[in-house]
């Protein structure tokens, strides 16, 4: 089962808990596999609401039997670094300092740190060293958070 698919799968379930899917993270094959999920709300995150979403996901799991190979189940938050997935995430974050890879360069540079000064469902906008750079979110292949010091 594909990541898409996993998310398809859980998201729904974890939205009636109250918590929003955030992210996953999928390695299967050999002894160290691992489904790694990300949960988050308005409130932040405690270890009961990461035990209440791995019991009610892990019976999902079981009953559907998704993933083909073993793999250890985590519910996290998806902490202070959290990945910027969804055009909802970068529009959460604006003004916060974030570091994008895209896929391909532009402008010869995949590399972008600095503010999030916009962001809609297609694209973002990130200031570096005073210099403005339109992104498309289908060309990131990955976006964090900066935290604060």
């Amino acid at each position: 089962m594909s990541r898409d698919e996993l998310l398809k799968l859980l998201e729904p379930p974890i939205e009636r808990l109250g918590f929003e899917l955030a992210d996953l993270e999928l390695k299967t094959g050999g002894r160290d596999g691992f489904l790694r999920v990300y949960i988050d709300k308005s409130e932040g995150i405690d270890i009961v609401d990461c035990e209440n979403v791995s019991r009610e996901i892990s019976a999902i799991l079981d009953v559907e039997d998704p993933l083909q190979s073993n793999y250890t189940l985590e519910v996290s938050s998806p902490g202070l670094d959290r990945t910027l997935t969804k055009p909802a995430h970068f529009q959460r974050f604006m003004g916060q300092d974030v570091r994008v890879k895209l896929r391909f360069p532009l402008a010869g540079r995949r590399n972008f740190r600095g503010a999030l000064k916009s962001a809609d469902e297609e694209k973002i906008e990130v200031v570096v060293d005073g210099e403005s750079h339109s992104l498309t979110l289908a060309t990131i292949e990955s976006a964090r958070l900066i935290p604060a010091p």
